[in-house]
């Protein structure tokens, strides 16, 4: 059965990485590297997919310009994980050597055929940022099993064969799922597996080719030999052995079977005496091994072969950065002066992360399923015609198909692309054309570029959290995150890197009218007394409240109220208290309306000075709202029977979850709940700002400070149990983020801080997700599973816990070391200020956990056992036994929000503590605000709401739901500079690395309390004034 071909295409430019080709091995800003002048020469490379392609290089060039070209040619960003290896003149598969000229390394480079494959395999797909790096993660694992390299158990087999074929023909139809298999081979003995491939495939439905990528490699890399290329060698004894190399150190392996492992840890030099491999061990009284071991290899170019592919790995996984190279010897040279050339993995995933790139859609050879996410296999037709070498259309030949490309990165003359595509005029100032991604039309770019002008729908709908799936304020919608179509929440895609909580581009320019200088003339008209905006604030704020308030009675009333799974006791303790609130405050909100409008002097009734007030309002309606607050202090007892009805009824807790990802609900339903208790302290607020701007003879003053002294009592009274409901709305969250912990609600526990940090172990540092309370510290790591939550893979009791600082110690900077009584953690935060904060916490914490009896972490113990991360343990141990238990968990996965703050916090690298949630409860803010991005021209009205640490952006106060969302931790605000050309006033800039966006607001006061609230979720606050208010309100 012939394979579809690809149509001759050619790599397009990514977006953010300015002077670069989106070339991987490269470092931000640089060029490839100049083509030495000499002779040319045409080199073969098979890619994964089994195409070949041509590039044109200079003999002299390096293995490196080679490389640069290929991962050039697929756009491939994350090219450090690959790289071409071919078949020498004595029969063995050696790697190219980067530095090396090609001449010195090809001898007949027109007969050679060099293959692109998988290099280094780290421990955790995680780590790979990219799509596209997983798909062709997903191909090499493809020919492993094809091949049999990988070996594993039947069941383990025919589940990777399943997301194989899921991620080709789609959703399983039994007639074409078995005539598939019938064509296809995917593993030695396939017929004897076709019925459990079969039923392993039919628990797929749902799955997107690059969700099945994913799962294809979750499964991989808990196998003993994924990953492995074996040397074949002998012990001492004579026994015939292979040795391998993986992240973790040199591998013993005999069969298919690993016997032994040397950590890098414990090995203090590798090297190799003719046919002899010695691993020299560090001293060690509890090992019985000598401090030497010696195996015999086939010859010493195998002994080279794998000792040069040993330092590699060792300084790609282990080391920080590039090793120097040596300076050269005077007089003679002694042993080898082979180094590792390009970047180490952290190095790759920070700068994947620190940079902004263009996605740009790639192809999938052999996928027939058409999908939009993020690098989207663009939909191509089955058969393609094969280009010859003069580029016109050929009859289909059994050979791979070839294309052609020269060491500029452009396509062949001859190629019938080339001249059907003008390139832009800052690509020819570039010398290079921007070209669409492999399989992409001729114009296809530009099309999708007038669709994302065109279409609302295709606006970014909130953050992800670099989550499976792009998070969306709705679960159920599409939507574009900077500028690239998401995908539904249910379908958990797991898209590598996400980058929606550090892009999200807001609107696009065509959903909003644009206004200038006729709204500058239009606000000119309006009053410009201080108490007019406070007042204006006042307004704009009890929309955005009443809203909130719309999501529980209405949206979540029509979601859950008339199921039957809903207990009388929750409609009676939510839509009772709620649905009498709603009605006054739509009341409430009417009467505010009019007096604005009176005061603007938009009314035939208005007479100037009698109406220029809202204190009386405020005062007649506080008056009003009194009865109504008695029952806010029982705002707990809803957040509890809510949880309680959740847990006793699978169905509502379905319907919550699912209600949740509605574009409506915003933000966590939690936090609806408690909004009636935050909005007291909002009126409070305006009040006192209202009562120091007037005089004590002012007309309004009086009113103004009688409302105030009605709900400061109200205030007073409530504050003690609105700290107890925050920390446990608060707990409640953390548990839908968490996985692996049943009891992290439980009485006594308070939470603290919640952040990033890099915590050191045998692989090296680790990207962790830490949780500190008054009584553990869980630590975390993010797999991309389908439900988007973090799992739980430690505890440190707090309990006889020290800390100190450990830089100098370690070597790594912003270290700290937490010592407890049963073992000791080594972490390093993002900056000193970060380390600061976590210290300062930690102390605190330990301090509490001396002085108090709270809860017992004995309670977490049976949920933690089984969850230790791998690398925590001295010896790794992956069993195939567990890969069906642990795909029946998956059959389906519960969507999960992938726009929380735990999640904003893991692609932001900070940190955000209970004081920080506190003041952001008492900091929020709505409005109407003109945004401008970096290098446009016009000004884009915009309805905008901040809470929760993020910018909501809707088209008008009346829309039901969000349009997009920006999540400010990590992002500094402030005023622009001349250089900026931002001629006018009352202009503050947001900005995060390469992202900056400028709002205009339109007074000083409203400029104020933007510049306000916005640092208060961009700056952390200090942690004396949420002390003051504990000790003020004991509890």
């Amino acid at each position: 059965m012939a394979e579809p071909e690809p149509m001759a295409s050619a790599a397009g430019q990514r977006l953010g990485a300015p002077e670069t080709l989106g070339i991987s091995t490269l470092d931000p800003g640089h060029r490839p590297p100049a083509m030495p002048p000499g002779r040319h020469v045409t080199i073969r490379v098979r890619m994964l997919d089994d195409t070949e392609e041509l590039f044109d290089i200079s003999q002299r060039a390096s293995g490196k310009v080679l490389f640069d070209l290929v991962c050039s040619h697929m756009n491939l960003i994350e090219g450090d994980y690959f790289g071409l290896e071919f078949q020498d003149h004595h029969k063995m598969m050696v790697w190219v050597d980067l530095i090396k000229p090609i001449i010195k390394q090809l001898r007949r480079p027109k007969h050679t055929v060099l293959r692109f494959v998988v290099k280094f395999f780290p421990p955790d797909h995680a780590q790979l940022l990219e799509e596209l790096t997983r798909y062709l993660f997903a191909l090499q694992i493809k020919q492993d099993l094809s091949c049999g390299r990988l070996t594993c158990n039947d069941s383990s087999a025919a589940l990777m064969v399943s997301h194989i074929i899921q991620s080709e023909i789609g959703d399983f139809e039994e007639s074409q799922c078995r005539s598939h298999l019938l064509n296809n081979n995917y593993i030695p003995d396939q017929m004897a597996l076709m019925d459990k491939i079969m039923e392993f495939h039919s628990k797929n439905i749902g799955h997107t080719p690059a969700e099945s990528d994913y799962q294809l490699l979750e499964v991989a890399r808990r196998l003993e030999m994924y990953g492995i290329r074996l040397h074949p060698a002998k012990d001492r004894e004579g026994t015939r052995l292979s040795l391998a190399v993986a992240h973790t150190g040199v591998l013993v392996i005999q069969g298919h079977t690993k016997i032994n492992a040397f950590n890098w840890s414990k090995v203090r030099k590798l090297s190799f005496k003719r046919k002899r491999f010695l691993i020299k061990l560090r001293p060690d009284l509890n090992s019985s091994y000598q401090d030497t071991l010696e195996f015999l290899m086939g010859s010493r170019d195998c002994c080279k072969v794998f000792w040069k592919i040993c330092v590699e790995y060792h300084a790609f996984f282990r080391l920080f950065e590039e090793p120097k190279p040596k300076p050269k010897p005077v007089l003679f040279t002694r042993g080898s002066s082979f180094r590792f050339s390009g970047r180490t993995q952290k190095q790759v995933i920070d700068y994947v992360r620190e940079s902004e790139f263009k996605k740009i859609p790639f192809e999938r050879k052999h996928s027939r399923v058409q999908h939009n996410s993020r690098l989207s296999p663009l939909p191509s037709p089955r058969h393609h015609e094969v280009p010859t070498e003069s580029g016109a259309p050929g009859d289909r030949v059994d050979s791979p198909p070839r294309r052609h490309w020269k060491e500029s990165a452009l396509v062949s003359a001859e190629d019938p692309l080339a001249s059907r595509t003008r390139a832009s005029p800052s690509s020819q100032r570039n010398g290079r054309e921007d070209r669409p991604g492999p399989g992409a039309r001729p114009g296809a770019e530009e099309a999708r570029g007038s669709t994302r002008q065109a279409h609302p729908e295709h606006l970014s709908t909130g953050v992800v959290s670099n989550s499976p799936h792009l998070s969306a304020s709705s679960g159920h919608s599409q939507g574009m995150v900077n500028g690239q179509k998401s995908l539904d929440l249910c379908g958990h895609s797991p898209d590598g890197r996400q980058p929606s909580p550090l892009t999200s581009p807001l609107l696009n320019d065509a959903s909003s009218v644009r206004t200038d200088d006729e709204d500058e003339v239009r606000r000119k008209r309006f009053p410009t007394d201080r108490a007019y905006f406070i007042a204006k604030e006042l307004l704009t704020t009890e929309r955005t409240y009443l809203k909130d308030l719309e999501v529980v009675t209405v949206s979540f009333q029509d979601a859950v109220g008339e199921d039957e799974a809903t207990p009388e006791s929750l409609k009676n303790t939510i839509f009772s208290n709620f649905e009498p609130l709603y009605k006054f405050h739509t009341g409430f909100l009417r009467e505010v309306e009019q007096r604005l409008a009176l005061w603007e002097g938009r009314s035939n009734a208005h007479i100037k000075g009698d109406y220029q007030r809202i204190g009386d309002v405020l005062l007649k309606n506080l008056q009003g709202l009194k009865p109504l607050t008695t029952n806010l202090h029982k705002q707990s007892e809803a957040l509890v029977e809510l949880e309680k009805a959740c847990r006793a009824s699978r169905r509502l807790e379905g319907l919550c979850r699912d209600f949740e990802l509605q574009k409506v609900c915003y933000i966590p339903l939690n936090v609806f709940i408690l909004r009636p208790l935050h909005r007291l302290m909002h009126y409070k607020q305006i009040l006192e700002r209202l009562c120091k701007h007037y005089p004590p003879t002012h007309v309004d003053f009086r009113d103004c400070r009688a409302a105030l002294a009605d709900v400061s009592e109200v205030v007073e009274q409530l504050q003690g149990s609105m700290i107890k409901m925050e920390n446990f709305q608060k707990l409640l969250e953390l548990k839908k983020d968490l996985i692996g912990i049943d009891n992290l609600v439980i009485p006594g526990r308070e939470f603290i801080r919640l952040g990033c940090l890099s915590k050191l172990s045998g692989k090296g540092l680790q990207q962790r997700m830490f949780f500190l309370f008054n009584d553990v510290i869980l630590y975390t790591s993010r797999g991309m599973t389908a439900t988007n939550q973090f799992k739980v893979h430690g505890q440190l009791p707090l309990h006889g816990m020290t800390i100190r600082e450990s830089e100098d110690e370690w070597g790594v900077p912003h270290a700290f070391t937490l010592v407890g009584q049963r073992q000791s953690v080594v972490v390093a935060a993002s900056s000193v200020a970060e380390m600061e904060k976590w210290m300062e916490d930690i102390k605190m914490a330990i301090d509490m956990a001396e002085t108090s009896n709270g809860p017992s972490t004995d309670l977490l113990a049976s949920n933690l056992t089984d969850n230790k991360c791998p690398e925590d343990s001295s010896v790794e141990a992956e069993s195939e036994d567990d890969m069906t238990a642990s795909h029946s968990s998956l059959e389906r996965p519960a969507p999960h929000r992938g726009n929380t703050t735990v999640h904003v916090c893991w692609h932001r690298n900070t940190s955000v503590s209970m004081v920080d949630f506190s003041i952001a409860v008492e900091n929020q803010l709505s409005g109407n605000l003109l945004r401008k991005f970096k290098n446009s021209n016009g000004w884009q009205k915009l309805w905008v709401v901040f809470t929760n640490f993020s910018l909501f952006f809707y088209k008008t106060h009346q829309d039901d739901y969000p349009l997009a969302s920006l999540p400010l931790l990590g992002y500094s605000v402030t005023i622009p500079s001349e250089s900026e050309n931002i001629h006018k006033d009352y202009v503050f800039k947001l900005h995060f690395k390469s992202h900056v966006y400028y709002f205009r607001s339109e007074s000083e006061y409203t400029f104020e309390r933007w510049m306000e609230v916005i640092r208060s979720a961009t700056v952390s606050s200090s942690r004396t004034r949420i002390l003051n208010r504990k000790e003020s309100h004991p509890h």
